[in-house]
């Protein structure tokens, strides 16, 4: 014979306090499990979105990240007049020779300074990445000392608006507008004239070159030639998508070890809290058990009960937990990027594979505070439970 689940489900309801509180732990160790996950998340789709499959970047091999690469002006002309690269209506490749540097700003509404990143681009920049566009002011002068912010920037430093001057570079810069990007890695960065920054911090050469290929398959053909060229031994071609995932996974495996070895640390306490409201409930019904087996239930089946019991809570706790946590999509932060050494701008970002995986932990933690005292109730002696009353 099998106990119904409307049973089980009735018996929720009659220990108000405790399983309140047992509900209220399940729900916190969930809130701080998935935020983990979705704020690991949030700057992955961050940094991945921040490249593109149509574009391909060029660095030195030994470059784990842009501030670290060198690429020659001559090694720059020679990729960027390889027959696999697209070219504009009036000829010219669709390619950007850029520089990356970071540089030190007061923080907008706290004490400190922090590391933010100046992209100095070329002219093409913005048709191979149509994805950034203006939403304030106007694109800046080339062979002047103007920039455009990105969107997170204007936020999270102090004058950075329209019409502001930034010194940086042993020179003023003025701000002639705020771009966005879909909300990615670019909305944390200033973007200015290669040159213009070239000059000012004495970088002669580029840090990368970005270039869009004729068509999106040439790639083979395009490594092929490029490695075969003697001149450009030293420097390695990619997608540029993978680029920005090969970035984004050491900053995302940290947060989500720290993370959940923290929610770990606190699953503990609502497991406790999880056995000992069941170990209340079989004290509880001790008589209901003795008449229960009486009945002529099986011990199986009072162990199913308990432990349906107990994962109802955690799945109410584990519900009400991820219920909390999908609101911190309305909110960014801002973290240093360990590869670049400046900071990143995100979203918290939910998935489904975190709503499964949270609620999968939800119910771990209800099967193991609740199994032991399920085990305790469908061990119980039948004739001393019913003397119990």
């Amino acid at each position: 014979m099998k106990i119904p689940v409307k049973y089980t489900v009735r018996n929720i309801g009659t220990r108000r306090l405790t399983t309140a509180l047992t509900v209220s732990g399940i729900a916190l160790v969930v809130f701080v499990f998935s935020a983990v996950l979705m704020m690991a998340y949030g700057l992955q789709k961050a940094l991945v979105s921040t490249g593109s499959d149509n574009n391909v970047i060029v660095l030195r091999k030994s470059a784990n990240a842009e501030i670290t690469s060198i690429i020659s002006r001559d090694q720059g002309n020679i990729i960027m007049s390889m027959a696999q690269v697209a070219r504009a209506a009036d000829g010219k490749p669709l390619a950007s020779g850029e520089i990356v540097v970071i540089i030190n700003l007061h923080y907008a509404n706290t004490e400190g300074w922090g590391n933010l990143t100046v992209r100095g681009v070329s002219p093409e920049a913005m048709t191979i990445r149509p994805q950034v566009k203006l939403r304030e002011g106007r694109m800046f002068r080339w062979g002047s000392r103007e920039i455009i912010a990105g969107k997170a920037t204007t936020k999270r430093w102090q004058n950075v608006s329209v019409g502001d001057r930034v010194k940086f570079g042993g020179d003023q810069w003025t701000i002639v507008g705020v771009f966005e990007s879909e909300g990615n890695g670019f909305e944390s960065e200033f973007w200015g004239d290669v040159d213009q920054l070239g000059q000012a911090f004495q970088r002669p050469v580029y840090s990368t070159v970005t270039l869009r290929l004729d068509r999106p398959e040439a790639l083979g053909e395009f490594t092929s030639a490029f490695e075969k060229d003697n001149r450009l031994q030293e420097l390695e071609a990619k997608r540029e998508k993978q680029f920005y995932e090969e970035q984004s996974e050491a900053m995302s495996m940290f947060i989500r070890i720290l993370g959940i070895a923290v929610t770990v640390i606190f699953s503990l306490g609502a497991i406790i809290g999880a056995m000992i409201t069941m170990y209340a409930a079989v004290a509880n019904r001790t008589v209901e058990i003795g008449t229960l087996r009486a009945l002529g239930f099986q011990r199986r089946s009072i162990l199913g009960a308990f432990l349906v019991e107990s994962l109802l809570l955690a799945l109410v706790g584990g519900g009400a937990g991820l219920l909390l946590a999908s609101f911190l999509q309305f909110f960014s932060v801002s973290m240093m990027n360990f590869s670049s050494f400046s900071e990143l701008a995100f979203s918290f970002s939910l998935s489904p594979s975190i709503i499964v995986w949270s609620l999968a932990f939800s119910v771990i933690m209800g099967f193991v505070g609740g199994f032991l005292p399920a085990i305790r109730a469908a061990r119980m002696n039948i004739l001393a439970a019913l003397r119990a009353s």
